[in-house]
């Protein structure tokens, strides 16, 4: 038990010969060790799901994972080590502000690859949708490459037939009167191959003439529209079945389909916001706790170590300062008052 406290007062960033003296606070930087800890392994095991999904495979994914996950803990174990208590809680919320968006920033960071995880049989059947949607997308757009060419020609080819069958309905009107006044049931109601008979045989036979040329003009072109159109039909196939499908199942596609469930359904959405505020609310602890604990003992000794780092520091420079001072002395005057002013300055700052 001794050396998993020892552990987490590491993993915490306290001193460990000044933690010593302070045994009533060692519960306390362990605890925060702890949580930094384990923000770190959630870190690496999101990290590794996440480019498992991309590259595929078990040994890459873990190893860039487990350094995601030291880097994330690193960084934690600064933000809570660099803080220090000075007994006004407005003043070190201030302080700390940075450190708490940095740390919801991490956090958020952290919850996307394992909220993909939770929520993977939910995003499975999204993907198929989004996948076939993909397809039907290219679908669509490799047939508006041919469909408007083929519209044309069938547009031309209906003209065609449209003219022939008028010419056809005019010959066979053309027919009917002739053959009606030929029997008496139209025309001059006379039964006789007369003049009358004559002039509207040749009317009928110039009209058949007629027809006869026109298709004989058009039937080539109507062949080729046909072959032209079954050609472009057959090449619009051909690159249909020959089009792979999209696969979505990386992280991009797997956070596009989540974003739609959750505007999809309500429970989702709660769902994923519940995960986020989870991993917020574990990143930032170590932070809040040391905002909202009181001045300890470790805190003072912490200070009275540094203050008497600082001090040495002022009296090596003030002892610098001396001896330049008296190595100077035989300088001129205004020059010996120049350094000595610089020293000052120096020291003060």
């Amino acid at each position: 038990m001794k050396k998993i406290t020892s552990f987490f007062l590491l993993c915490s960033g306290v001193d460990s010969v000044l933690i010593s003296k302070c045994p009533t606070e060692t519960s306390k930087y362990a605890g925060m060790g702890a949580t930094i800890f384990f923000t770190g392994v959630f870190a690496a095991l999101a990290g590794g799901y996440a480019l498992y999904t991309v590259f595929d495979n078990v040994w890459i994914a873990s190893l860039f994972g487990l350094l995601w996950g030291l880097m994330i803990f690193n960084l934690d174990r600064y933000i809570v080590c660099s803080m220090r208590k000075e007994g006004k809680l407005s003043r070190e919320l201030g302080t700390a502000s940075p450190r708490i968006l940095l740390a919801v920033i991490i956090s958020v960071v952290i919850a996307k690859p394992l909220e993909l995880k939770i929520f993977e049989k939910e995003i499975g059947p999204e993907l198929i949708i989004m996948e076939q949607e993909a397809y039907a997308r290219q679908e669509a757009q490799l047939r508006a490459r041919y469909v408007p060419q083929q519209d044309s020609l069938k547009q031309e080819r209906t003209l065609l037939r449209d003219a022939i069958a008028t010419r056809i309905a005019k010959r066979d009107e053309l027919v009917r009167i002739a053959q009606e006044e030929a029997d008496g049931t139209g025309g001059s109601r006379r039964r006789n191959l007369g003049p009358i008979y004559r002039a509207k045989k040749a009317d009928a036979d110039k009209a058949e003439a007629e027809l006869r040329e026109f298709v004989l003009q058009n039937e080539a072109r109507i062949q080729a529209i046909e072959k032209g159109i079954a050609d472009s039909e057959a090449t619009m196939n051909r690159e249909l079945s020959s089009q792979e499908k999209t696969r979505l199942n990386g992280p991009a596609a797997r956070m596009e389909a989540l974003s739609r469930l959750t505007e999809q359904s309500s429970a989702i959405w709660w769902a994923n916001w519940f995960v986020i505020l989870l991993f917020i609310s574990i990143e930032t602890a170590p932070v809040f706790v040391k905002l909202i604990s009181p001045k300890g003992p470790y805190d003072n000794v912490l200070k009275i170590e540094e203050h008497n780092f600082a001090a040495q520091e002022i009296e090596s420079m003030a002892a610098t300062n001396a001896a330049v001072k008296e190595r100077s002395s035989p300088l001129p005057q205004h020059e010996r008052s120049f350094i000595s002013e610089r020293l000052d300055a120096s020291l003060k700052s």
